[in-house]
């Protein structure tokens, strides 16, 4: 984020963005086109998204080209457990400060800083394994650069979070939200279907590994460049009072509204107990259903496709009424493909498995994230988006480590199977109860 410009007034986080000033967004005709395209009319989010869109889809092409790699030199699933836990274990402990600071300082320049740093470390990782290190070497430096990596998503996801509803109004927010996670989820599919490549054009693999991380290095050229061309400002007002009452203030906030303590155990739930079967695809193609490296890639684009279709749907469907049932529904059949999915006899059962997987995933995370936005004060945004983040990407780094734990003792099908239905049980449980959830 740049740095804050001087005004007579102190700019809020609810100033309209630039091109909404005087009605000046293009009048956008009815149908279902328009009104899944919606936040595109606005410059700024163009802008973000197809940078954004980018440097995703560099990250996903690292995230699955790294995970099969690491199977290949260990040798040990767990290893994919300690990956996934190190990645994303910064969350718990950073996301929260992230969050207080996001609500204090210029947004973009936290973000700036947080992608150039993630170019350094990709750039990094890539020259590791250009150079061919010992095994071991390689190993550890990855996962060390993963908790790095970690640690600088763990303050840049607040302010971006933050940062969404500042570029659209708010009657176009659920839209918004769900095309930015079209993006990332449109960038798991391109960013697999790349990845691919390398490994099928180097027979050295470490090479093919090598420029897989350093294409991951040059996308966020693509999101430093959108977020320099920002027109947005966001200057931060006074604080109330220092860091650690501003601190108290968010968990005060999410603890004393029962919907939003719903949304943020929900949050939990679905990347602890759902999100473990994408970590571990790299064994289930190479241990169960023997597809190797390219079936590795096509499960996670074909998740993916499934999860784009999923956005598309809610970005099409609008501002949505009784989001919180359709959330508590979604979750249930998340949990119910999930168990399916270890139960398929064959590869071509398990992509259709994990398209509609994909499907039922986006929609339920989509409508979490637009039912917190919708509900939170625009003055307690990034503090209550780090809570929520520390809920929604901290479950998956925890579920991680316990499911390569379990791996060990039991079947790795059986573990994932029975996290499947817990998931679905939860959803029952809440659909049961009076929670203030099904009321928006």
């Amino acid at each position: 984020m740049s740095k804050p410009v001087a005004t007579p007034e102190p700019v809020s986080e609810t100033t309209a963005p630039a091109e909404a000033v005087g009605s000046t967004i293009p009048e956008v005709k009815a149908g279902t086109l328009s009104r899944v395209f919606r936040a595109f009319s606005y410059r700024d989010f163009r802008l973000l998204w197809f940078g954004a869109f980018t440097s995703s889809s560099g990250t996903w092409l690292q995230e699955t080209a790294l995970g099969w790699v690491l199977l290949q030199l260990t040798n040990d699933p767990a290893y994919l457990g300690y990956h996934g836990f190190l990645s994303t274990a910064p969350i718990l402990i950073f996301t929260l400060l992230g969050g207080v600071l996001a609500d204090r300082f210029d947004r973009r320049r936290i973000l700036l800083a947080s992608q150039w740093s993630q170019l350094a470390f990709a750039l990094t990782l890539a020259s590791l394994a250009l150079l061919k290190v010992p095994t071991m070497l390689l190993v550890t430096s990855a996962l060390a650069l993963s908790f790095l990596t970690g640690i600088v998503q763990a303050f840049g996801g607040p302010a971006y979070q933050s940062l969404i509803p500042m570029l659209v109004d708010k009657k176009d927010l659920p839209n918004a939200i769900a095309l930015n996670s079209i993006q990332f989820q449109l960038a798991r599919v391109v960013g697999a279907s790349i990845g691919s490549f390398p490994f099928a054009l180097f027979a050295d693999q470490m090479l093919a590994a090598a420029v897989s991380f350093g294409l991951n290095g040059l996308s966020f050229i693509a999101v430093i460049y959108a977020l320099m061309s920002l027109s947005v400002r966001h200057i931060p007002t006074a604080p109330a009072g220092g860091m650690r009452s501003q601190f108290r203030e968010g968990l005060n906030f999410v603890w004393h509204q029962e919907a939003l303590r719903s949304l943020t155990f929900l949050a939990f739930a679905s990347t602890f107990l759902g999100m473990q079967v994408m970590t571990f695809l790299p064994a289930f193609a190479r241990d169960v259903f023997k597809v190797g490296a390219g079936g590795n890639f096509r499960m996670v684009a074909v998740s993916g496709v499934g999860a784009v279709l999923g956005f598309l749907t809610v970005a099409s469907l609008g501002n949505v009424k009784h989001k919180g049932n359709l959330t508590l529904i979604m979750q249930f059949c998340f949990g119910l493909t999930i168990a399916g999915f270890t139960l398929a006899p064959s590869i071509g059962l398990a992509y259709v498995i994990l398209f509609v997987a994909g499907v039922f995933m986006s929609i339920l995370f989509a409508m979490i994230m637009s039912l917190v936005q919708l509900i939170v004060e625009d003055k307690m945004r990034g503090r209550v988006m780090s809570i929520y983040m520390v809920a929604f990407r901290g479950g998956m780094p925890l579920g991680a480590l316990i499911t390569g734990f379990l791996a060990k003792p039991y079947s790795l099908s059986k573990v994932i199977m029975v996290e499947g239905l817990l998931l679905s049980t939860i959803a029952i449980t809440f659909l049961l109860s009076p929670t203030k959830v099904k009321e928006h």
